[in-house]
């Protein structure tokens, strides 16, 4: 997963490290897929990429800014009240 900052919401997730090179591909969520330089990366632990936002090209910054707008705000699978979000009449 690719985050912004440690504890925040995921943004995207890597793709393609690219061996040899020092280039890396991410999928931001709701943005698309860019190539990144290595030196976004702020650091890396537990499975997660943490990106240097100041590095970034401005249309990653972009995409950046909408990830989860698609997203239904409550769960429709898993609401345990029928009034809940989705499941609402």
């Amino acid at each position: 997963m690719v985050f912004v900052a440690d504890g925040e919401l995921g943004i995207g997730a890597v793709r393609e490290v690219r061996p040899g090179s020092s280039e890396f591909v991410v999928h931001i969520q709701n943005g698309g897929d860019f190539v990144l330089p290595m030196d976004a990366v702020a650091d890396v632990h537990f499975g997660k990429v943490i990106l240097r936002v100041d590095r970034l090209p401005q249309a990653v910054r972009d995409a950046m800014r909408h990830p989860h707008d698609d997203e239904i705000r409550a769960s429709t699978y898993a609401a345990t009240d029928p009034r809940d979000g989705a499941l609402k009449e």
